[in-house]
C-alpha cells in the first residue's frame, strides 16, 4: 500500500509537539511498545496532526490511528466528538483503533495482541511491505 501525504491544520502541530512531553501514562506504556518499530516491525508516530485533529498514534505504512481513550471519552459529548473524529478519518482512509486506557495499565499484554492482531488482518489483505519484512529479519 503505497503512502499518502496526510492534510493537517498547521495550527496544530506546535500543540502536538506540546503533548508529546506530557503523554499520559497510558499513551506512554503504550508507546514504549510501539517505537523503534517494535510493533511486529512498523514504524508510528506519536501525538500527529491530521486534519484538524491531533491523533494519540499514527502509522502511515498501515494508515491505522491507535486512540487512547481514558475516562473522559465516556462523556457523551466527548463520545460525539470521537464519532465525528472517527468519521472524518475514516473519510479519508485512515483505520481507528480505539484502546481502553486502563486496559493498556492492566492488561498490556491482551492490548498489544488486539493490536497485532489488527495488524495480521491488514496483512491478509494487503500484503506485507517489504520494508517491514526486512525489519522483522534484522
Amino acid at each position: 500500500m503505497k503512502r499518502k501525504t496526510l492534510p493537517y491544520n498547521s495550527n496544530n502541530k506546535r500543540r502536538a509537539i506540546e503533548l508529546r512531553k506530557s503523554m499520559t501514562f497510558s499513551e506512554v506504556i503504550l508507546w514504549n511498545s510501539l517505537k523503534n518499530f517494535q510493533m511486529m516491525g512498523y514504524d508510528f508516530d506519536r501525538q500527529r496532526a491530521i486534519l484538524n485533529f491531533i491523533v494519540d498514534f499514527y502509522s502511515k505504512d498501515l494508515n491505522l490511528v491507535i486512540e487512547v481513550d481514558g475516562i473522559t471519552h465516556q462523556d457523551d459529548i466527548v463520545f460525539l466528538k470521537d464519532e465525528i473524529r472517527d468519521d472524518d478519518l475514516k473519510k479519508i482512509g485512515i483505520s481507528i483503533l480505539r484502546l481502553n486506557a486502563l486496559d493498556i495499565v492492566k492488561k498490556k499484554k491482551y492490548v498489544l495482541q488486539i493490536i497485532e492482531n489488527w495488524i495480521f488482518e491488514f496483512e491478509d489483505k494487503y500484503g506485507v511491505n517489504q520494508k517491514v519484512l526486512k525489519r522483522r529479519l534484522k
